[in-house]
């Protein structure tokens, strides 16, 4: 449990933060960055949950990601466009007591239109990405349940699933529908679960699906437009236990844009004389 009374600031977590990435070896995904920090904070899952004001992430998660936006203004973050977040050398030499004066270095250099700066979470310059994100999980959250799980099987086909069927069925574990993965020459049958609401899913929700998959398939799949808590995917990949893969509402909007799903993406031609061309004439 948090030692501090009330909910976590960004700048209670600039530090967790920077803890993170350098025990995860320097760098490291969103993700594992946060569930890092998470253990680090010992923060429970009543914490993970509560939701932020608007979108679909979590309070704790745009905390997070406003605390890698100010150490990367800071210089001491630095992130790729494969969404690696990595520590720099100014970094490694901050200590705890450092990370206040980093926030207002930060904080000065913006000395108009703040509240427009810092108002996304994550990376600063993801400001786009991250809107059309929360756009489309907006949409989502509108259609019926029942469209959702079309969606999800929609998706999975487009995925590559053969013989993916809706079972429909309530009172049934969670389980939504079934659907065939064939890699290569073999097959696997995969039980999904589709979970259309904000906030996060919780371990026990991940507990009670696997169970609702004993003696059905050891194969296990949750797609949901929220997120999930430290604790789900800890439960999911939980020694001697099926594996269950988790999709959250991020992962989940980029395989609709990659299969041009609900999402149109639109590139911009550059035109550009060669003038060398013409000197070979």
């Amino acid at each position: 449990m948090t030692k501090k009374d009330n909910f976590p600031t960004h700048i209670d977590l600039m530090w967790p933060t920077l803890q993170a990435v350098k025990m995860l070896g320097g760098s490291g995904s969103i993700e594992e960055i946060f569930d890092k920090v998470v253990e680090i904070q010992q923060y429970p899952e009543s914490i993970q949950n509560i939701p932020a004001a608007s979108g679909n992430n979590t309070q704790l998660e745009y905390r997070a990601g406003w605390a890698r936006s100010y150490l990367k203004k800071a210089g001491a973050l630095e992130n790729s466009s494969r969404g690696v977040w990595a520590i720099t050398k100014f970094g490694e030499t901050i200590q705890e007591s450092d990370v206040k004066g980093l926030n207002k270095k930060v904080r000065d250099s913006y000395p108009e239109n703040k509240e427009v700066v810092f108002s996304k979470p994550n990376q600063i310059s993801e400001q786009e990405v991250i809107s059309w994100k929360d756009e489309l999980l907006s949409e989502l959250q509108q259609i019926e349940p029942s469209d959702f799980e079309k969606l999800c099987q929609r998706l999975l086909r487009e995925s590559g699933f053969i013989k993916v069927e809706v079972t429909g069925k309530s009172h049934d574990g969670g389980i939504d529908g079934v659907g065939v993965l064939r890699v290569n020459l073999l097959s696997f049958q995969v039980i999904f679960q589709c979970k259309r609401y904000k906030g996060s899913v919780g371990s026990s929700a991940v507990r009670d699906f696997r169970g609702a998959m004993v003696g059905r398939s050891d194969k296990g799949l949750i797609i949901t437009t929220g997120s999930f808590t430290s604790e789900a995917r800890k439960e999911a990949t939980r020694d001697g236990a099926p594996t269950i893969d988790l999709i959250d509402g991020s992962e989940l909007c980029e395989f609709m844009k990659n299969l041009k799903m609900g999402v149109e993406v639109n590139t911009i031609e550059v035109v550009k004389v060669d003038k060398n061309w013409f000197e070979k004439l």
